[in-house]
């Protein structure tokens, strides 16, 4: 046990659990107004039933001994898993009932990344379903093969914080569940603009803020690593930020707001697998190459029917392929002293990267859908056309983000002539 170690993957555990109420900004505030709060929660949720899942059986499935295939139900209900560092199947310095936590934080945002494909239609009971299913069927075999000692891992397969775990597998489950629920009713039809760009900016530096434990708390030691991985995740989105101004700036010649945010995002993302095998150089060069495959991708999206509301397979799905591509390329033993990758030598390591993006992509693909499929047979997974229309902050949820009384509002005054209590109507401030 080591209490600077204890002390940082405490630290790195809140960071990333801020993460999950980040994310519920960044993508609130991209919808309009009558679906924030549905939206929001569509992250807060994650945070009640993806991590009571987790607990009780989720870190076990994942990341107990178990087979190459799935984890055993040695952890389950917490058995096992307590506040010395024995037990966990990586060695630790630190409480493995804490190791465990942090894992949970992991699982939570994973699931609620998906949400940014099928706002303001699905219907929100199916949703929990949903990412609570998806959690363990799908999240915790992903997480096992590669962290858990799985097939993956034995194969060579690097993912050092999610970007196969969390964005690859996220993406292809946000893709799949955009085409089965489907469009929203006025997709093409009608202008969907964000309804509050300084929330979107709010969430996206937050989640930069948190990133660091994400990244950095993957060292699992208050260690050189986690400084590399520090350093990485400052600079990899900063120079995804700049090449994405850029290419705003030859296209359009204005660089947006939600396109900063946009870019802060995708940069974080593909620098996750990375974060701790990288050189700060080469994360500056891994980031601004992963800002051309999402920006265009964003573009490509726009021009085809596919109705993935909040861009979460350009941002997630092709930025944490990219990454965990990059990883088997530009990984540097001189900086890691684990290995290298195909510019140094070893270019059977971009294979292997490959080998574990296109295993995470079938799999997650193909069980989402079954998912999908099997809650379908038991509930609609859309709201009707006549709750889209109203909003779902209102017909899932019984509330408003935002009072809306056509620019005017009422109000109570404390003393006013006339009936006691009567409204007196007054500009909306």
């Amino acid at each position: 046990m080591n209490q600077a170690d204890t002390a940082w993957m405490l630290i790195s555990t809140a960071l990333v659990l801020l993460m999950t109420p980040a994310l519920a900004f960044f993508y609130g505030g991209l919808v309009r107004a009558k679906n924030a709060l549905n939206t929001m929660m569509m992250s807060f949720i994650s945070l009640g039933f993806v991590g009571v899942l987790w607990a009780v059986v989720g870190y076990s499935l994942a990341l107990s001994p178990g087979s190459n295939w799935i984890g055993d139900l040695s952890f389950a209900f917490l058995n096992n898993v307590g506040l010395s560092e024995k037990g966990a199947v990586v060695a630790l310095t630190i409480p493995h009932m804490l190791y465990m936590a942090f894992q949970a934080t992991f699982c939570i945002i994973t699931a609620a990344l998906i949400s940014g494909a099928i706002v303001e239609r699905m219907n929100f009971k199916a949703y929990v379903l949903f990412i609570s299913a998806w959690s363990l069927v799908v999240y915790a075999p992903i997480a096992h093969w590669v962290w858990g000692g799985g097939f993956l891992a034995d194969m060579g397969a690097w993912d050092f914080a999610g970007g196969t775990v969390v964005h690859v597998n996220a993406g292809v489950a946000a893709l799949v569940a955009a085409m089965v629920v489907g469009q929203r009713t006025d997709f093409g039809k009608a202008a969907v603009l964000p309804h509050n760009v300084p929330t979107v900016l709010l969430g996206a530096g937050l989640l930069w803020f948190g990133w660091f434990g994400f990244n950095a708390g993957s060292a699992v030691a208050a260690s050189p690593i986690a400084g590399l991985a520090f350093v990485t995740t400052m600079l990899a989105p900063a120079a995804t930020l700049v090449v994405w101004t850029l290419l705003d700036l030859m296209r359009t010649g204005r660089p947006s707001a939600v396109g900063c945010a946009t870019a802060i995002v995708v940069g974080l993302v593909a620098i996750t697998p990375a974060a701790g095998f990288v050189s700060p150089m080469n994360a500056l060069l891994l980031g601004a190459i992963a800002a051309v495959p999402s920006y265009f991708a964003l573009l490509v999206r726009a021009k085809t029917s596919l109705d993935d509301s909040l861009d979460v397979v350009a941002a997630h799905g092709v930025g944490g392929t990219v990454g965990a591509l990059l990883t088997g390329v530009l990984a540097e033993k001189a900086v890691n002293g684990v290995f290298d990758g195909a510019l140094y030598g070893n270019p059977a390591q971009l294979g292997i990267q490959a080998i574990a993006v296109g295993t995470a992509i079938v799999y997650s693909g193909a069980m989402s859908f079954a998912l999908l499929k099997i809650i379908a047979l038991f509930m609609p997974l859309r709201a009707t056309a006549a709750e889209e229309a109203e909003g779902l902050d209102v017909s899932m949820h019984g509330e408003e983000a935002y009072l809306h009384t056509g620019g005017m509002e009422a109000v109570t005054p404390i003393s006013e002539p006339g009936a006691p209590g009567a409204p007196v109507t007054v500009p909306a401030r």
